[in-house]
């Protein structure tokens, strides 16, 4: 009979290898003393709930340093899953925000504890500190000064909804009266700015 666990552990341990570099060697180490807390925990966190579609990973891996900030967890968990975070989609900024946003309701001191690690991590990854602002935060910024076909979209289709799908991009969709977007913007960023939009109309 087919063990259903092992199955998953060894799903999580594919999916974590895709994710961070070395990772099959990272989870061995970590897991040495305790191999079978390794397989339930590799295989519930990456086997089963990475795999789940209700959520993409960008929004999975924020969900899960926000529970990692809120429980204070500012050792393997935090470093673990920045990495995995990272490799998800999330831009540095969008950690940070995670951060800030748990303060409110899990209280300033397990907040602080993890910036106070976040410092550490971000220079061992060699990351901007502080870093550059969301893609989100550069696009809303874009389309408040638009410009050119950019500007030309909004003036046709003025309510905008922005999501960030990735660290170095976003999607714009732009609605007049119609529930149904217009147009979308799919915007590149880099940095602190836009360096390239392009429109995608209906029709």
């Amino acid at each position: 009979m087919t063990d259903p666990m092992a199955h998953l552990h060894d799903r999580g341990r594919e999916n974590f290898a895709e994710l961070v570099e070395g990772g099959e060697a990272r989870l061995d180490a970590l897991f040495a003393t305790v191999p079978a807390l390794g397989e339930l925990a590799v295989g519930t966190v990456y086997g089963h709930l990475h795999e789940r579609p209700a959520l993409d990973a960008r929004t999975r891996e924020a969900a899960t340093l926000a529970a990692i900030v809120a429980a204070g967890m500012v050792g393997p968990p935090l470093s673990v899953h920045l990495r995995t975070g990272l490799a998800s989609g999330l831009a540095p900024a969008e950690v940070c925000e995670v951060v800030v946003q748990t303060a409110a309701f899990a209280g300033f001191p397990r907040a602080v504890s993890a910036a106070d690690q976040l410092n550490r991590l971000f220079e061992g990854h060699g990351l901007p500190i502080p870093p550059p602002p969301s893609p989100r935060e550069v696009v809303l910024a874009h389309l408040a000064a638009p410009q050119g076909e950019v500007a030309d979209v909004l003036a046709e289709f003025p309510r905008t909804e922005v999501q960030a799908t990735g660290p170095d991009r976003a999607l714009v969709s732009c609605f007049a009266d119609d529930p149904v977007p217009g147009a979308v913007l799919h915007c590149a960023v880099e940095g602190g700015d836009v360096t390239s939009v392009t429109v995608f109309r209906a029709r």
